[in-house]
Protein backbone atom coordinates (compact mmCIF):
# COMPACT_ATOMS: atom_id res chain seq x y z
CA UNK A 1 0.00 0.00 0.00
CA UNK A 2 1.54 3.70 -1.20
CA UNK A 3 2.27 5.47 2.06
CA UNK A 4 4.12 9.09 2.09
CA UNK A 5 5.70 10.64 4.88
CA UNK A 6 5.46 14.34 4.55
CA UNK A 7 8.09 16.54 6.41
CA UNK A 8 7.96 20.16 7.05
CA UNK A 9 11.73 22.14 7.74
CA UNK A 10 12.18 22.45 11.28
CA UNK A 11 8.35 22.11 11.73
CA UNK A 12 7.99 25.90 10.52
CA UNK A 13 4.04 24.69 9.02
CA UNK A 14 2.93 22.12 11.40
CA UNK A 15 3.26 18.48 12.18
CA UNK A 16 4.65 15.75 9.74
CA UNK A 17 1.69 13.95 8.24
CA UNK A 18 1.56 10.11 7.36
CA UNK A 19 -0.90 9.75 4.54
CA UNK A 20 -1.26 5.80 3.20
CA UNK A 21 -4.07 4.72 0.70
CA UNK A 22 -4.67 1.66 -1.83
CA UNK A 23 -4.94 3.86 -4.68
CA UNK A 24 -3.06 6.77 -3.52
CA UNK A 25 -0.61 8.25 -6.20
CA UNK A 26 1.81 11.13 -6.54
CA UNK A 27 2.32 13.73 -9.35
CA UNK A 28 3.96 17.22 -9.73
CA UNK A 29 1.45 19.70 -11.28
CA UNK A 30 3.62 22.85 -12.07
CA UNK A 31 4.73 24.32 -8.59
CA UNK A 32 2.69 21.42 -6.69
CA UNK A 33 3.08 18.13 -5.46
CA UNK A 34 -0.26 16.62 -5.62
CA UNK A 35 -1.33 13.21 -3.29
CA UNK A 36 -4.87 12.01 -4.86
CA UNK A 37 -7.08 8.71 -4.64
CA UNK A 38 -9.93 7.44 -6.48
CA UNK A 39 -11.83 10.26 -5.36
CA UNK A 40 -9.57 12.55 -6.50
CA UNK A 41 -6.52 15.29 -4.96
CA UNK A 42 -6.61 14.97 -1.09
CA UNK A 43 -3.19 17.02 -0.40
CA UNK A 44 -1.33 19.79 -1.85
CA UNK A 45 1.59 21.19 -1.22
CA UNK A 46 3.44 24.33 -2.67
CA UNK A 47 7.48 23.73 -3.86
CA UNK A 48 8.06 26.94 -1.73
CA UNK A 49 7.15 25.41 1.11
CA UNK A 50 10.12 23.46 1.58
CA UNK A 51 8.35 20.14 2.45
CA UNK A 52 10.02 16.56 1.92
CA UNK A 53 8.12 13.83 0.53
CA UNK A 54 9.36 10.47 1.53
CA UNK A 55 7.36 7.13 0.08
CA UNK A 56 7.52 4.66 2.93
CA UNK A 57 5.70 1.44 2.04
CA UNK A 58 5.37 -1.68 3.83
CA UNK A 59 8.14 -4.09 3.12
CA UNK A 60 6.19 -7.83 2.58
CA UNK A 61 7.19 -10.31 4.91
CA UNK A 62 9.22 -13.02 3.93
Amino acid sequence: MPRYLITHPNGQHGEDVLIEDAELTLTIQGAWAVLADSDGPCLALPAHAGATITRIDEQPEE
